[in-house]
């Protein structure tokens, strides 16, 4: 660990992305990444750049937070979003990815810059010299985040991601279920299974009653809203669902010829489309449970497994009190933290927010000032979010226009969100020049 370089601790999407970024500014770096000596409970592969809860970046619709967000990064030459466009799979209007031939094009894409030395260990310290940032993500090893917790004070929060199954397609009975997206979107991108009202309600009360992971002591349930398990949901309501994850406005079972009374979900996993997502199924149900419960799905009854579901701890600090809008940590400005560890929450918002610490340690190591992207854009919004420190208790959160600065103008939703879209990439060519 020398001067002169950024040591970017976690190979996930956010340390690829500011490892990229600095390289891409001639920039020395230092990645390390603990697998594949070491595995957290939800990884698997060797290769950098891992995708553990869903092959999907969501939305590419510009008239979307989700659509702009990428279109910006796109943009600034992002690593993460140019392996999701050559890796895609069919999703309608989303942005889907085969995970494996994703990840090993970030990993080969990474290798292949002479700036970017890649270490294959655990680290357990953070560094006390140099340019540090920190991108180890939600699943940070208990070392390191016993290390995180010492720096920033034992001021932190954490809570729970649920991983929704994946099943083989030869496994489905294309007899009951069948292709088509809401309202015709997209085509025949997603895999429905139609329910009536009876298999709905029977699905419901078996899935309360289906047998949970117990948490450890030592555990404490704070579940994202955005990413709750499907059996926390149902105990919300018996319709919760129906208006939820299954609701089935949009589409017609060609069987009857009419809307079902709910429908299930699933999404292409990879390019060959053998695999299935269980769209909106994250759960924390024990396996065995699982097959019990999902398999009084209709057109689910025999499904294969590749994947079950399961419950993963995800943790992030107190940003709005650690953090300067630079992602730079208060008490130690070489320190850089990225990622959802930050407190942004999704795929494509981590990756952000390393695209930005990238650029920002890069600066800092070579004496350049560094300029924040404008408020009006998604990226500048995001900052907003992590140093918003109005917020008493705070929470991790997707990007949403709802973070964006108003406009200050009446109209139409859809008319203002497209000149909001507009006022963003205007702002931020003139933040892109500045920082070339």
């Amino acid at each position: 660990m020398g001067e002169g370089r950024i040591l970017i601790i976690g190979g996930g999407l956010a340390g690829c992305e500011a490892a990229w970024q600095a390289a891409r500014r001639s920039t020395r770096v230092t990645l390390y990444e603990m697998k594949p000596k070491s595995f957290s409970e939800a990884h698997h592969s060797p290769f950098l750049g891992e995708l553990v809860c869903s092959n999907s970046l969501k939305s590419e619709d510009l008239g979307t937070a989700s659509g702009l967000l990428k279109e910006e990064m796109r943009r600034l030459d992002s690593l993460i979003i140019w392996a999701a466009e050559r890796s895609r799979v069919p999703a309608g209007s989303a942005l889907a990815v085969d995970r494996e031939e994703f990840a090993r094009l970030i990993t080969q894409a990474l290798e292949a810059r002479e700036e970017i030395e890649i270490i294959r260990g655990e680290v357990t310290a953070i560094p006390g010299h140099g340019v540090v940032i920190i991108a180890t993500g939600p699943l940070t090893s208990n070392a390191l985040a016993e290390a995180i917790m010492e720096l920033t004070h034992r001021r932190h929060l954490s809570f729970y991601d649920a991983i929704s199954p994946i099943v083989t397609s030869g496994s489905i009975n294309f007899d009951i279920a069948f292709k088509g997206s809401r309202y015709g979107k997209g085509g025949d991108d997603y895999v429905n299974c139609p329910m009536n009202r009876e298999e709905y309600y029977r699905f419901v009360e078996a899935l309360k009653r289906g047998d949970k992971v117990p948490l450890r002591d030592f555990e404490e349930a704070m579940p994202f809203e955005g990413c709750l398990p499907i059996e926390d949901l149902s105990e919300r309501g018996d319709d919760t669902l129906a208006f939820g994850p299954m609701k089935p406005v949009g589409l017609i079972d060609p069987r009857t010829g009419r809307q079902p009374f709910a429908v299930v979900q699933l999404r292409q996993e990879n390019r060959e489309g053998t695999l299935y997502n269980m769209v909106g199924f994250q759960t924390k149900l024990k396996y065995h449970a699982q097959d019990e419960v999902f398999r009084l799905i209709p057109g689910l009854e025999r499904m294969e497994f590749v994947r079950y579901g399961s419950l993963h701890r995800n943790t992030f600090i107190d940003a709005p009190r650690l953090l300067h809008g630079t992602l730079q940590l208060m008490a130690d400005p070489r320190i850089f933290f990225a990622g959802q560890i930050t407190g942004v929450e999704g795929y494509v918002e981590s990756a952000a927010m390393g695209l930005l610490a990238g650029i920002n340690a890069a600066r800092y190591l070579n004496g350049q000032e560094i300029v924040l992207p404008p408020k009006t854009t998604a990226l500048g919004a995001l900052v907003g979010h992590i140093i918003n420190t109005y917020v008493r208790d705070y929470q991790p959160m997707n990007i949403n226009f709802g973070l964006f600065p108003p406009l200050g103008q009446r109209g139409r939703r859809m008319e203002k969100r497209k000149r909001m879209v507009e006022r963003a990439l205007r702002d931020l060519e003139v933040w892109r020049e500045a920082i070339r």
